[in-house]
């Protein structure tokens, strides 16, 4: 039973890989970028990102080659920059 159990989890695991550069390319999403040490963020095309990095780069990690552009640090975190839905308003 046990390697049922694995073989399972494998596949759950596999659906969920983060994205990539090439599947935000094809969305036409691009990379939101914040600085954990001073809160600074950006928001980076992802032509300039798919070039050196590669389609295949995984968008979590493209934090650790970055550079905080205001303090210098290099605890930078990574996420698509999916569409906004506006302003949230109070909703009671």
């Amino acid at each position: 039973m046990g390697g049922m159990k694995r073989g399972a989890l494998a596949g759950e695991e596999s659906a969920q890989r983060p994205a990539t550069l090439g599947d935000l390319e094809s969305e036409g999403v691009d990379v939101f970028c914040w600085c954990n040490r001073c809160g600074h963020n950006a928001i980076v095309p992802i032509e300039s990102l798919i070039g050196p990095l590669g389609p295949a780069q995984p968008v979590p990690e493209i934090g650790i080659r970055m550079r905080c552009t205001a303090c210098g640090a290099k605890d930078v975190a990574a996420r698509p920059s999916w569409p906004s839905l506006g302003q949230v308003s109070n909703h009671n």
